[in-house]
């Protein structure tokens, strides 16, 4: 899935030899005669890999740079103030208030506020071998007006299965052994929708939703036991309290990952002691004024899952539906999540992408979109099939990168498609332009 060490190691080092030639000069090899070192001049050897490797980081909101070995070398150098328009400022803090600025920094000093250069066609924070890939999608409904799951899976099952993690939010049931109690907002599916959800390559399901609860109690313990017997990890409902509150603990690549979910919506109905349901918070705008007791419960179960696993990943389903501006109430709980240690907290509900906080350094995205979904445009506007990707890199516990890759669904089969160009521009603009700190477009 990554570049083999060799490659990055390599790649680098030649990046930073500040004599080494772009190209091997031809011609015909040196005579050994003139190979030979002058008695008082040092044999030659390879190159040595700087320590620490620089990086050339860029602003969070930008388009990663694409360096070549000759370019990263007159950056690095340090003789220049700018390059190709760019300023070249001191560090990072310099390049988070700064979009279009650039810096040289320890490569073990980036971070998810900004974005790192490749160069010659090596990633070094993704590429390198302690790297570890979570793949976070939108909220996912495969029912309904939803021709095939299958087919609107399949055009991102491979970036899905190429990730060391996949995790969505499944806004389904996966039985309808009860009644409908949304009516025809009522999302059923059987077990055999877990296939294609396999197949697609995710790992982990949030069901701390407002349609977890769509066929009533049963239904939804049910759902919970059959991901529970399938290689799909569920989150965030259960057949109480306890169940509903505990995390999902998923280890890849020597990293054990918590994940916490819990919703803020209502619909579904809260778990208790003695009840089904999801994890829930009671809060504005659905379901608050905010309840300060549903908090404290849910930001003990992080601090607990923070003594346990390496990484927490905190999973809300909260705020206003069709709008990219969060609450500011998401915004006082999203600090609460933090200060309580997670590690990465991404939302969901609205249906169209939301900004990005960054709290302690620690991103907060508000919502990533649909990932699949029927709002078809008889109905819904374009923004509720568009979405983001995050795909966030972790070295360790630690978290070094984060990046957003833009997709909108068919009008017709609701399958997801990868932007690029001025499209991937515009659904990423949604994002930073409710976004606040490193992650604002100034």
């Amino acid at each position: 899935m990554r570049a083999a060490v060799e490659v990055l190691l390599l790649t680098l080092t030649a990046c930073t030899s500040a004599s080494a030639p772009e190209v091997e000069p031809t011609g015909s090899t040196p005579s050994s005669a003139s190979s030979e070192p002058a008695p008082s001049e040092p044999a030659p050897s390879e190159p040595a890999l700087p320590d620490p490797v620089l990086a050339v980081v860029g602003h969070a909101t930008e388009p990663q740079l694409e360096l070549s070995r000759a370019a990263y070398r007159r950056i690095v150098d340090g003789d220049l103030d700018r390059w190709r328009g760019r300023d070249v400022v001191a560090g990072i803090r310099d390049v988070e208030r700064r979009p279009g600025a650039i810096a040289v920094v320890p490569l073990d000093e980036v971070g998810p506020t900004v974005v790192a250069a490749r160069v010659a066609g090596v990633d070094p924070v993704r590429d390198d071998p302690r790297a570890v890939e979570l793949v976070v999608g939108g909220d996912l409904m495969l029912v309904r007006g939803v021709p095939s799951a299958a087919g609107a899976l399949r055009p991102l099952a491979r970036r899905l299965r190429s990730a060391d993690l996949a995790v969505a939010n499944l806004e389904s049931t996966l039985s309808r052994d009860g009644a409908p109690t949304q009516g025809g907002d009522s999302f059923g599916a059987t077990p055999a929708l877990l296939g294609p959800i396999r197949r697609a390559g995710l790992d982990v399901l949030s069901l701390a939703n407002n349609h977890a609860g769509d066929y009533g109690p049963r239904a939804l313990v049910e759902t919970v036991d059959v991901l529970a017997d399938s290689p799909v990890v569920p989150v965030g409902a259960g057949r109480d309290l306890a169940a509903a509150s505990r995390p999902a603990y998923v280890e890849r690549g020597g990293v054990r990952f918590a994940f916490v979910a819990f919703n803020a919506i209502g619909e579904t109905p809260r778990a208790t002691r003695t009840e089904p349901g999801a994890l829930s918070v009671r809060m504005p705008p659905r379901t608050g004024p905010l309840v300060a007791a549903d908090l404290r419960h849910v930001a003990a179960v992080v601090r607990r899952a923070a003594r346990r696993a390496d990484v927490v990943v905190v999973l809300p389903h909260w705020g206003t539906q069709y709008t990219h501006e969060p609450e500011d109430i998401q915004r006082v709980v999203g600090r609460r999540l933090v200060r309580a240690g997670a590690d990465l907290v991404v939302g969901g509900h609205p249906h169209w992408v939301q900004g990005v906080d960054a709290v302690d350094g620690v991103p907060v995205l508000h919502s990533l979109g649909n990932l699949v979904f029927d709002m078809g445009p008889a109905r819904f506007p374009v923004q509720a099939r568009e979405g983001v990707l995050l795909e966030a890199t972790f070295w360790g516990a630690e978290l070094r990168a984060v990046r957003l890759a833009p997709y909108r669904m068919d009008p017709t089969t609701y399958a997801p498609r990868l932007l690029g160009g001025p499209d991937a521009a515009g659904v990423l603009a949604d994002v930073w332009g409710a976004s606040t700190g490193p992650y604002a477009r100034r």
